[in-house]
């Protein structure tokens, strides 16, 4: 039985919680200064002057010129406008982009779509401890080149790249470089000068920022055209009244970037124990994300031979917040492409967690999930199923003792129809249908891509559920295992 839970956030990396002073300085700017900054009259002055300030203080957290600085809504966004935009403008004397292959989707994504537009896509691996073969991203690059992305700190395991190095190669052939930078602001120092990068993107969201709200940095003298058209915001480069609120609780975030810089070692230090603890209660994980060349916040773990997504749900049970990769990813079943990247083979990728601290993260609360783990492993929490697709077979489903709980959405179960006599529900809105749900018969949840489903069977259990189980895989991987007994059983 669960003595205590306590509410503990290790998934820095998807996002944070917004600071108290940047939700009063957003709070000011909604109440007081409403004007749009683009008006003429004494209001908008007010406006224009926030969104002045804001803009400073981007640039000087990563000392760029305060003009080299666009607002756009995420760093998604900006990550898209500058590919595209160079990709239009080039092609078809050009058509080559070399990426590393550990990028965010927004920019794998982008990539994707290009290649139907007649982009060459060429992507420089990286080792699993963290080093890039410089000279083969020197030969990759050729006169058919237009630019190479590669991020300055990777999402999942926090690998820190050496941008200005890859500039200095890019350079050397007139070859354009765009970092995602989303990772690295207040976790290492950014200096765009230094580095001399052409383009970076930005999102305040991952700073304890707002939500909807990103900057992208363009090196005087770069091209760039808008994608958004429109009016003549940020000096004609992005069509649309500015979000004045979020830029300027954006920009207040900037102003403190130092401040987080200097709490960066004693985040270090919190990841340091707990790799170590994590060692001593299993012995049975790799660290992908141990050493210098990884953000200090950062601990990517494979528990070799446990299912993430079970593991994941048994730590939400206990009130711990994780992930096993890209918040931007999460309804997708197949492995992570970072952890590939870096050798990991599809089992391992499948059990690899990932925690992201920050520095509000406190010892207490790494010895709070320490403990969470360690009951995990030594079955002291609920216990519930992990059905694979094959044991998902007729004689399991369609027995009068068991009951079926489908959490999909609508659109999943367009795309691949229900198990017969399944009950449908809402994964968001679950205790709702608790009424419905009959506490004497097996129940067998399913989601779309199997990621979903353990939450909710964990979520029973702590409502008095007995018998629960999840299917591995989801409805993707059912269908796939059993063919025959989905198409003559659901509805066609």
């Amino acid at each position: 039985m669960l003595r205590f839970r306590k509410n503990i956030y290790l998934d820095n990396n998807a996002t944070t919680k917004i600071s108290k002073v940047v939700l009063k300085k957003m709070t000011t700017v909604l109440k007081n200064i409403w004007g749009n900054p683009s008006s003429l009259y004494k209001t908008s002055h007010q406006s224009a002057q926030i969104l002045k300030i804001a803009r400073e203080n981007i640039a000087k957290a990563i000392n760029a010129e305060p003009d080299e600085i666009l607002f756009t809504s995420c760093a998604t966004e900006s990550n898209n406008s500058v590919i595209k935009y160079l990709f239009e403008k080039e092609f078809p004397k050009k058509n080559k982009i070399i990426s590393t292959a550990i990028e965010h989707p927004s920019i794998l994504s982008t990539l994707e779509y290009l290649k139907n537009k007649g982009a060459e896509i060429v992507f420089f691996n990286t080792s699993p401890n963290g080093d890039i073969n410089y000279k083969e991203l020197e030969s990759l690059i050729d006169d058919s080149t237009i630019m190479v992305c590669a991020m300055s700190a990777n999402n999942e395991i926090g690998l820190i790249l050496d941008v200005k190095r890859i500039v200095e190669i890019a350079h050397k052939k007139c070859v354009y470089v765009l970092s995602d930078c989303v990772q690295a602001l207040g976790k290492i120092k950014i200096d765009v000068k230094d580095s001399k990068v052409d383009y970076a993107s930005f999102s305040a969201h991952k700073i304890q920022g707002p939500k909807g709200i990103g900057a992208l940095y363009i090196k005087n003298g770069n091209p760039f055209n808008s994608l958004i058209h429109g009016g003549h915001q940020e000096n004609g480069l992005r069509a649309g009244t500015e979000s004045l609120h979020n830029i300027a609780g954006f920009g207040e975030v900037c102003k403190n970037i130092d401040a987080k810089l200097k709490k960066v070692p004693s985040v270090n230090k919190l990841k340091q124990y707990f790799i170590s603890e994590l060692k001593k209660l299993n012995q049975n994980i790799k660290i992908n994300s141990e050493g210098e060349k990884f953000l200090a916040n950062t601990i990517s773990v494979t528990f070799i031979g446990t299912s993430n997504e079970k593991l994941m749900a048994a730590l939400d049970y206990r009130g711990i917040s994780v992930s096993a990769g890209s918040a931007c990813n999460t309804l997708e079943n197949a492995p992570s492409h970072v952890l590939k990247a870096i050798g990991l083979n599809d089992d391992e990728a499948r059990s690899t967690i990932r925690f992201s601290l920050s520095e509000s993260n406190t010892l207490s609360e790494i010895n709070y999930t320490l403990e969470a783990l360690d009951d995990y492993f030594n079955n002291r929490l609920p216990a519930i199923g992990a059905i694979s697709p094959k044991q998902a077979n007729e004689t399991l489903l369609l027995d009068k003792s068991t009951f079926v709980l489908d959490i999909r959405s609508e659109n999943d179960r367009k795309s691949i129809k229900s198990i017969p006599n399944s009950f449908q529900a809402d994964f968001l809105g679950i205790r709702k249908y608790l009424d419905n749900i009959p506490k004497d018969r097996h129940v067998i949840v399913v989601c779309q891509g199997g990621v979903n489903s353990p939450f909710t069977a964990y979520y029973l259990k702590s409502k008095g559920y007995v018998n629960v189980s999840f299917i591995m895989t989801g409805m993707w991987g059912w269908k796939l295992a059993n063919k025959d007994f989905y198409n003559r059983y659901t509805e066609e």
